[in-house]
């Protein structure tokens, strides 16, 4: 199995080189792999990056230094890879300055069936992958089997990113086939919120899906981490920046998308990525001396902030 084509980018600057690297899976890993991001950094000082909630899970398979990521009300985690399930609040991840790994990014229903674990547990968290029940296929001596880790290993050791990529779709052609199967009617709920956005109200959603509002409710949050209720103030959110990043006024932007109104809108904005939506949009065109662009965990999306030196 094969990846697609890659798109690679990369650059030098006075504080450092960067390389990224984009690739979407195969397409029979699709639309529940959704990404394959690859990227090395070599800077000369720390880089801080704003990360908001995102419709999706994040996998980092890290190759090099780790990183520390803080989130409100939640202990800081130091780690090289990272699994983070879906969330409704922003963190900040820090690094020395060297970075490199690849950043897959799941529709939350397959982070379920590739772990197994109920996602619910895995909101608002970053953990160790490591610490999640998976099934790479290939087993040690003893029945061991191999760890995460020891795939971030192999993926760092391959000379380009379309080896890195082809080795990705193998492993989780693998984990997929031993995984645990997603509900399709919660697939199909999720599909819907998606869709429209985040605009489609519960107690219809359930009709589509042929469920009572509490059943759904409970699939949703086993199988997607978040509530049917609270997935959809993140897809709301979520199309409210791709629209404001694209030059839409907040008027505007809060009739569209469903939101009572612009201050409904801002507190909105402010709960789930601790700043107002001026702020968000100002600082995605403040350089920051730290090198290298933006680089947004979805394709056509603003989801980051590369923070600049003393900013919280």
């Amino acid at each position: 199995m094969a990846a697609g084509a890659v798109l690679v980018r990369s650059g030098q600057g006075p504080v450092g080189s960067w390389e990224h690297a984009l690739a979407s899976p195969h397409p029979r890993l699709r639309p529940g792999v959704m990404s394959y991001r690859g990227v090395r950094l070599s800077m000369d000082r720390p880089r801080r990056r704003l990360e908001t909630p995102i419709g999706a899970a994040t996998l980092l398979l890290g190759f090099d230094q780790p990183v520390r990521i803080s989130r409100a009300g939640r202990p800081t985690s130091t780690l090289v890879s990272v699994y983070c399930g879906p969330t409704t609040t922003p963190a900040v991840g820090e690094h020395g300055g060297r970075m490199s790994g690849v950043e897959v990014l799941l529709t939350p229903w397959a982070g379920f069936t590739l772990f197994g674990t109920p996602q619910y547990e895995l909101a608002d968290r970053t953990v160790d992958p490591d610490e999640l029940p998976h099934a790479l296929a290939s087993r040690r001596a003893g029945g061991r089997r191999n760890s995460v880790g020891e795939l971030s290993a192999a993926l760092a050791a391959l000379p380009t990113w379309e080896d890195r990529f082809g080795l990705l779709d193998d492993v989780f052609a693998r984990w997929w086939a031993a995984g645990t199967p997603s509900s399709a009617r919660v697939v199909r709920a999720w599909s819907e919120l998606v869709r429209t956005g985040g605009s489609m109200p519960v107690r219809q959603l359930a009709e589509e899906v042929g469920w009572s509002v509490r059943h759904l409710e409970n699939r949703f949050r086993e199988q997607i981490g978040l509530g049917p209720k609270a997935a959809a103030r993140v897809l709301r959110l979520q199309r409210a920046r791709r629209l404001l990043a694209a030059g839409r006024g907040a008027a505007e932007t809060a009739a569209v998308c469903g939101f009572y109104d612009q201050a409904h809108l801002s507190g909105e904005f402010k709960a789930m990525t601790g700043c107002t939506p001026r702020e968000f949009t100002a600082a995605r065109g403040v350089p920051t001396g730290v090198g290298g662009p933006v680089s947004d965990r979805m394709t056509g999306e603003a989801t980051s902030l590369v923070l600049a030196s003393g900013r919280q």
